[in-house]
């Protein structure tokens, strides 16, 4: 098997296994940032992608897909339930979002969570060259950076963190708390969305395995007495902005919009909600904020309606099954209440979309709301701003996301507090064109000058020099 000097190692390949009218299987790029943002990197490295191929019990050898190398990852249908649906999604993701859902604590879960991330890292050390560079994607996989390490000391290792990081508080909760920081301090360079995440995890370093935490880095003590220094730090991802404007100048996208507009009726104003169904993204809040406005007949149903748009996730999680009925729940009730036969208070769509008709929504939409009540970055509202060239629309953002520490110019909301959300909302509804005019050009420029390209350029080049220091000390000592 030929070895890439830049290796990324992700739960998921970039590339879906989809079947074609004919009966035959074909190989489809997944949509989505991180592979957008990575696909010209890995070309000009020749680089390779270590992920499991996305079914259950699938094996398939390593293949060539547009310029990159793909290594699949084979997991059965035990490792999907235990460690993805069951340790990833059960324990680590409410854990790390401030325990909106209860997180539940298996060791049989644990055991299969080591079980896969070492197969994740022997899969990365044999498909890396020597002194090459491996970059490891997300909580699925924070135990491989020490294991890759243990195989192959030669490397230099990145690990990136796409969700938060939680208050040592709630962190320590984790029963194996000392293995998942210890499994990340392999990497030279550790990631994260936020400022404040880079320091929950340095406390939780410091509280857990006393190491010293510097400016500098993370002092790690090795077994034969010397120390090497890991780097951890704040890293905004962002989207692949030029993709989105091309698409809000294409006339077919802009006709779009004019059409979703007339479905609706063509009210006063749009209300846009765009989530995946999770319990951090405070679809609830929204709603019921959203509700009492119609209620107290601030807003009208008539003047006014709510596009939700609610893709699915995650659908065999208890927890999940059991939002999908309480929002659907109270969609139904309010509708209900104030719906009349020519207009709809809320307009729910429980599927996913392709990203030019999300583009087409996000220009019909006046307001776009993002009450999440915790998130790492959230990159809808991203793409809301990218997509408005026309320096119009209002972006209502959660103070409890990664986007609002960049996204000043939003309406920026504690969406737990339901009277201000309701006061943002109206505040929104009636923004003079002027007033958003200045807001979104403001916005607008932060999102182009720093894209996803910029963000990986970043990561990269913060690995490089982490590989020169490292080099400099040793030659020093």
């Amino acid at each position: 098997m030929p070895q890439a000097d830049l290796v990324v190692v992700a739960n998921r390949l970039p590339v879906d296994r989809v079947t074609g009218p004919d009966g035959e299987q074909a190989w489809r790029r997944s949509p989505g940032g991180l592979v957008t943002a990575l696909e010209p990197v890995m070309r000009q490295n020749h680089g390779a992608w270590v992920g499991w191929p996305g079914q259950a019990d699938l094996e398939v050898e390593p293949f060539d897909f547009e310029g990159t190398h793909l290594v699949p990852v084979s997991l059965s249908a035990d490792d999907v339930e235990l460690y993805y649906e069951g340790f990833s999604n059960d324990t680590i993701w409410p854990l790390y979002h401030d325990v909106i859902a209860e997180p539940r604590y298996s060791r049989l879960w644990w055991d299969a969570y080591v079980r896969v991330n070492r197969r994740f890292a022997g899969a990365a050390a044999s498909a890396v060259a020597y002194n090459g560079t491996v970059w490891v994607q997300d909580y699925q996989l924070q135990l491989v950076p020490k294991m890759l390490r243990e195989l192959r000391p030669d490397l230099t290792i990145g690990y990136f963190h796409h969700i938060p990081f939680p208050a040592y508080g709630l962190y320590s909760q984790l029963p194996w708390r000392r293995q998942v920081l210890e499994g990340l301090l392999g990497a030279d360079v550790i990631g994260f969305q936020r400022v404040a995440d880079a320091g929950n995890f340095a406390r939780a370093v410091r509280r857990q395995l006393r190491f010293e935490t510097k400016a500098s880095g993370i002092t790690v003590p090795l077994a034969d007495g010397s120390t090497r220094v890991a780097r951890a730090r704040a890293f905004p991802i962002s989207i692949d902005a030029s993709s989105y404007i091309e698409l809000a100048h294409r006339p077919e996208v802009r006709a779009r919009a004019a059409e979703i507009r007339a479905s609706l009726g063509n009210p006063r104003k749009i209300l846009l909600g765009v989530d995946r169904l999770d319990y951090t993204k405070g679809i609830g809040h929204r709603l019921k904020a959203y509700g009492e406005l119609l209620a107290e007949g601030r807003l009208k149903v008539e003047d006014v309606t709510l596009v939700q748009v609610a893709s699915p996730s995650r659908e065999r999680v208890e927890a999940y099954m059991q939002l999908r009925d309480e929002i659907e729940l109270t969609v139904s009730r309010i509708n209900g209440d104030v719906d009349t036969m020519g207009h709809s208070a809320i307009r729910y769509l429980h599927q996913g979309y392709p990203r030019e008709e999300m583009v087409a929504l996000f220009l019909a939409a006046d307001v776009m709301l993002v009450t999440a009540l915790r998130d790492g970055m959230n990159l809808v509202a991203k793409e809301y701003v990218a997509t408005r060239t026309d320096n119009r629309g209002v972006l209502v953002l959660s103070e409890f996301t990664g986007a609002s520490d960049e996204m000043g110019s939003a309406i920026r909301i504690n969406p737990h507090d339901i009277e201000g959300l309701k006061d943002s909302i109206m505040r929104a509804v009636e923004m003079p064109g002027a007033e958003q005019g200045r807001r979104m050009r403001a916005l607008r420029r932060r999102v182009l000058e720093h894209d996803v390209e910029a963000w990986s350029r970043e990561f990269l080049q913060a690995m490089a020099r982490a590989r020169r220091e490292d080099a400099n000390s040793e030659t020093a000592t």
